[in-house]
């Protein structure tokens, strides 16, 4: 495996770590992770593809981007990746070709897959209006258990206007794209990990559709949420990311952890970035700076457990509502992480609007939100 990054920063060219370019890569996968603002330059593919002209181009802007340990806003990182054993195959559709059916877009994304040696799928979102929890169902629906998947969905800071994605062209709005990572000679670990608490009384889903939360104990949600925030309301949906929602299923289930992206205060409604559903036991969560930064290294010991080969490149995927909490202190997470994967694995990554990836010991991808979860390669 062949690796090399770069940085762009605004009004200026992308920058390349311990090189000039990357034009001596064979058919690479171009990751390019950045600023929404700057990803809306009508020039940004062509410029990437002076340097990758075979590339495999894949763009996702981001709430703030990860390269080595260093947490970046306002950039763009790029890492070009060579697989020498290895094959990669990338898809791409958009809600728009799918009637905005989430769950009929991840079915269709998976069946362009040839399953024969495909080992992980590893998503990159539209993150402003996707139900993640959707897609998810519908990549799981055909997946055959061996093949694993995880991947994130894409950020705009804390503007929460609108997200881009593509594959091979300018980015746009509504699209998913697909990795497909092929070989025998790959190994590809995922795991995540939060480290919030749940406080206050636990609460019944009563009234919801989807990812749309309507009423808790019968009361509507969005009202008792404001109470709760007091004066912090005024700042929705931003403020809702210091407060994400614990939800369990059932009494057996993992507790899942959802995000507020937006609100509807004509329908008294709170729009989550995965299913809520009837019937589900509801708290309020809280977070610290050492827990969270305690969780990201618990993140990286689980994705590290049990594999054979040291990775060469991780791609990190953390939540804004983290990035928030941690404020100068982010890097730590970072740090953490690298105190457990080591020196020699190449860091890349950004923060999202929802975290994928199967619960430990677990074959089924799901939808988190303020979580960190890595992803690990090495041939």
């Amino acid at each position: 495996m062949k690796i090399i990054q770069a940085i762009k920063k605004a009004n200026e060219p992308f920058v390349f770590k311990g090189c000039s370019n990357g034009k001596h890569l064979k058919k690479p996968l171009v990751l390019v992770f950045g600023n929404r603002y700057m990803l809306e330059a009508n020039s940004i593919y062509e410029e990437v593809k002076e340097f990758f002209t075979d590339a495999h181009v894949v763009f996702g802007s981001t709430s703030g981007e990860i390269m080595d340990d260093t947490v970046l806003d306002g950039t763009i990182v790029l890492t070009a990746i060579e697989f020498e054993k290895s094959s990669i195959l990338v898809h791409r559709s958009n809600v728009s070709e799918h009637n905005n059916s989430d769950e009929k877009l991840g079915q269709h994304l998976m069946a362009q897959f040839p399953k024969e040696d495909l080992k992980h799928l590893f998503i990159i979102s539209e993150g402003s209006t996707v139900n993640g929890s959707a897609l998810i169902n519908g990549l799981e629906k055909h997946k055959h258990s061996m093949i694993s998947l995880s991947g994130g969905l894409c950020g705009d800071d804390d503007r929460f206007e609108r997200t881009l994605v593509s594959y091979n062209e300018n980015p746009k709005e509504g699209e998913i794209v697909a990795i497909g990572f092929y070989g025998s000679s790959l190994e590809i670990t995922s795991a995540n990990f939060g480290g919030w608490t749940p406080f206050g009384p636990e609460r019944i889903i009563t009234k919801a559709q989807g990812n749309i939360l309507y009423e808790l104990d019968g009361k509507p949600a969005l009202d008792l949420y404001k109470n709760y925030l007091g004066e912090k309301a005024k700042e929705l949906p931003k403020s809702a990311l210091l407060y994400p929602l614990s939800v369990r299923t059932s009494e057996e289930s993992e507790p899942l952890v959802r995000t507020i992206l937006n609100i509807d205060n004509k329908e008294n409604a709170m729009i989550l970035a995965g299913d809520v559903p009837i019937g589900s036991k509801v708290q309020l969560m809280m977070s610290s700076v050492d827990d969270i930064a305690s969780g990201a290294y618990s993140a990286a010991e689980l994705a590290m457990k049990g594999r054979n080969k040291n990775p060469e490149i991780a791609l990190l995927i953390s939540c804004i509502g983290r990035k928030l909490v941690m404020d100068q202190r982010t890097e730590e997470e970072i740090e953490e992480v690298k105190s457990v994967i080591g020196n020699s694995t190449v860091i890349t990554g950004f923060y999202s609007y929802g975290e994928m990836a199967p619960f430990q010991g677990q074959d089924q991808c799901k939808l988190h939100n303020q979580t960190m979860t890595l992803t690990l390669f090495s041939e």
